[in-house]
């Protein structure tokens, strides 16, 4: 299936919940691939090396394809499963939840355990944020300096996202415009340069737009 857009986390975050005298660490990473969330996940073991649990959970692929999670020695059930099932109630991809717990002395019970990795992960990704990624076609454009102001007006009245400007004899532009967009890239920036515009179609990924 062909995906147009998804929804990822923003940023790393740390998050700090407390229950019962427990206390969960989440580490929330934005990541690429299965192999970098496996190495971002052993940097949290290492560097929590002496924690009671290290429960992880991790979404990749634009159709979630690669979806992988464990309790880490919690009761089956009560702590990598609610952290995925967290990830993909907000509708995300490419993400990695990493939780940490300290124990307390007190027992939480499993469905104490569902709600404490759940929260810890919940509020992890509101610190993370959340943001949307529009599969764009990338151009470079090529212009002379005296229309470069009217360009950028342009493109700002249209949500044309400019990315990269090099200054050089001529200016030159990377810009980006969602697929899905109905406005015709090429036959803008050339009737608004009159034709004195070079622009190519490089190639296409996946871009951050606002929400």
């Amino acid at each position: 299936m062909c995906v147009d857009e998804f929804f990822t986390v923003a940023r790393q975050s740390e998050s700090l919940y407390e229950c019962k005298k427990s206390k969960f660490i989440s580490n929330v990473f934005p990541v690429e691939n299965a192999d970098e969330a496996e190495h971002l996940l052993e940097m949290v073991r290492k560097k929590h090396w002496n924690a009671t649990h290290n429960v992880y959970a991790y979404t990749t692929g634009l159709n979630n394809e690669i979806q992988r999670f464990s309790d880490d020695g919690e009761p089956s059930g009560t702590a990598g499963r609610p952290v995925l099932e967290v990830i993909k109630a907000n509708n995300l991809r490419n993400v990695l939840i990493v939780v940490t717990r300290y124990f307390g002395g007190i027992l939480l019970g499993a469905g104490g355990l569902v709600r404490a990795y759940s929260e810890s992960a919940a509020r992890g990704i509101k610190n993370s944020g959340i943001i949307r990624k529009v599969n764009c076609n990338i151009y470079e454009i090529v212009i002379n300096y005296d229309i470069l102001g009217k360009l950028q007006w342009e493109f700002e009245q249209r949500n044309i996202k400019i990315f990269d400007t090099d200054y050089a004899e001529n200016v030159k532009i990377k810009a980006c415009i969602p697929k899905s967009s109905i406005c015709d890239l090429e036959k803008l920036v050339l009737n608004i340069t009159s034709g004195t515009a070079q622009i190519q179609l490089t190639g296409s990924c996946f871009i951050a737009v606002d929400m």
